[in-house]
């Protein structure tokens, strides 16, 4: 059963995607200190045949090396290497940390940013987007059996694991649910299955994430949020070309299937749409 956010809620899923990143936090800023370097060029792109990608590279299932050295991978890499090779051109990543991505894009160090970057209102005042290619919502997760939860409505006097910092926490009491303090995910779990909690909220992306690599039968998703966080390609302002060109790419990537096979790969469902 889906439900109907307050504005609190609502704020919480519009920042899904960031919540769960590996620096766990949106930086006070996204903007970079100073003057901002020139909107990219698609001409200039595409002259020299490279589109320069600002990603984590620490940020699994999304960007990340497997095995800790191996080769750059993840949803977000495969989805803008495709998009890339739709442009005719190719992809080349430059590694930044989560905190001064937004400044590299701005110093002109990269094209674009293809790392879960949520689109928001706040962001769209300083950076042009692509159409989304990760969609998500927040779930209530429960174990396998429980049938008492069902909506937001159903934790009113549960007893909810969260992490004190993450949006989730703010949405469960509201939602009238008593917290247990974790420090994440994998703890929720734990103290789920132990029976020590009711539910956990978080994003849906964590949740698709941790099945499609350990298959759990004892959870399941009770209920899931109406409002869902959107991620895109984030490029500078004013790079008109350069995003209608990424959307065309998008878009034939999803009618040929591509976008679908790579979020199954990763997520074992398509989190593309």
């Amino acid at each position: 059963m889906k439900h109907s956010l307050s504005v609190l809620g609502a704020a919480a899923a519009l920042t899904l995607a960031l919540a769960g990143c590996g620096s766990s936090s949106t930086p006070a800023s996204d903007g970079a200190a100073g003057e901002s370097a020139a909107p990219s060029s698609l001409q200039e792109i595409q002259d020299s045949g490279v589109l320069t990608v600002g990603t984590e590279g620490t940020y699994r299932p999304f960007s990340f090396h497997e095995g800790g050295s191996g080769a750059l991978t993840g949803y977000d890499v495969e989805v803008i290497t495709a998009v890339a090779e739709k442009m005719g051109v190719e992809a080349e990543f430059e590694e930044t940390q989560w905190d001064a991505i937004f400044a590299g894009l701005e110093a002109g160090r990269f094209d674009v940013i293809a790392n879960q970057v949520s689109i928001t209102d706040e962001r769209k005042e300083s950076y042009d987007f692509s159409e989304p290619y990760t969609v998500s919502s927040g779930v209530i997760v429960t174990t396998a059996d429980n049938d008492d939860i069902s909506s937001f409505e159903d934790l009113d006097g549960k007893t909810t694991a969260q992490s004190l910092t993450s949006n989730w926490n703010d949405l469960a009491k509201e939602s009238g649910a008593n917290v247990e303090p974790v420090e994440g995910w994998a703890q929720s779990v734990t103290l789920l299955e132990q029976g020590r909690v009711d539910a956990t909220i978080n994003d849906e992306l964590t949740y698709l994430d941790y099945q499609k690599n350990n298959s759990n039968e004892n959870i399941k998703i009770a209920a899931t949020t109406e409002e869902n966080s959107q991620s895109a390609v984030a490029v500078r302002k004013g790079s008109t070309e350069l995003v209608d060109a990424i959307d065309t790419a998008l878009e034939e990537l999803r009618a040929d299937g591509t976008l679908a096979e790579i979020s199954q790969k990763y997520f074992g469902s398509d989190v593309s749409e």
